[in-house]
């Protein structure tokens, strides 16, 4: 179980790193709470505050690539905010919470704009090549394809128990389409570091996968 006190202590840094002025500001940790009840909802069972936790510790590895790292790390907070497996607007409506909480937690409109854009992003994890903070959110929340073998079984698993009411035929179908979509990307992961260490792995684990579903 991640560390919930940690991550209010996280969410805290990177919120005051963002505000231009503190003194009228509500009280950081309301939203912090907010965010971590959405994150251990029910319905979910990969992407919960241990997935939050594993993204953050990838932005602090790939900080260095960013533009902004603190709006990154408030992104990922908001990437997966909103999330009902049944629905296809998970990262829209996301998206706009983020821009509804954050300039009312004292975010300076242009930088809830921008963490609102890397929210979207995360549809296609596709950045442009000029897209430092999107680079780095996208290969922050990808790093599980390149996890070893018994971690990457137990993403799968999560994935499909998200998706208990989807028939085994149709949870194929679309997971195998998930899976080309990522493979065709000339690039999986944009950031150095991420070339490095993880694309490699990715690609074999996908194929892998991608192979026993086609079985």
């Amino acid at each position: 179980m991640a560390d919930l006190d940690d991550l209010r202590s996280r969410w805290l840094h990177a919120l005051l790193a963002v505000r231009d002025d503190d003194s009228c500001a509500p009280d950081p940790y309301r939203y912090a709470d907010a965010l971590l009840r959405r994150w251990q909802e029910p319905q979910r069972r990969y992407h919960t505050v241990e997935h939050l936790a594993a993204v953050l510790d990838r932005i602090d590895v790939l900080e260095k690539y960013a533009d902004d790292p603190n709006v990154v790390r408030l992104a990922a907070w908001f990437h997966d905010a909103v999330y009902l497996p049944e629905r296809s607007t998970n990262e829209e409506r996301s998206a706009r919470l983020a821009e509804r909480a954050l300039p009312e937690a004292g975010v300076p409109q242009h930088r809830a704009a921008e963490v609102a854009r890397l929210v979207r992003l995360t549809v296609t994890h596709d950045p442009a090549d000029d897209d430092r903070d999107g680079q780095v959110l996208c290969d922050a929340d990808l790093a599980i394809l390149a996890a070893p073998p018994s971690a990457y079984a137990a993403y799968t698993a999560e994935i499909r128990e998200e998706y208990h009411f989807v028939p085994n035929d149709a949870f194929r179908q679309g997971r195998t389409a998930v899976l080309r979509q990522l493979l065709d990307l000339p690039r999986l992961f944009r950031t150095p570091y991420g070339r490095e260490h993880w694309e490699a792995t990715a690609r074999y684990n996908l194929s892998g996968e991608l192979e026993m579903l086609s079985t």
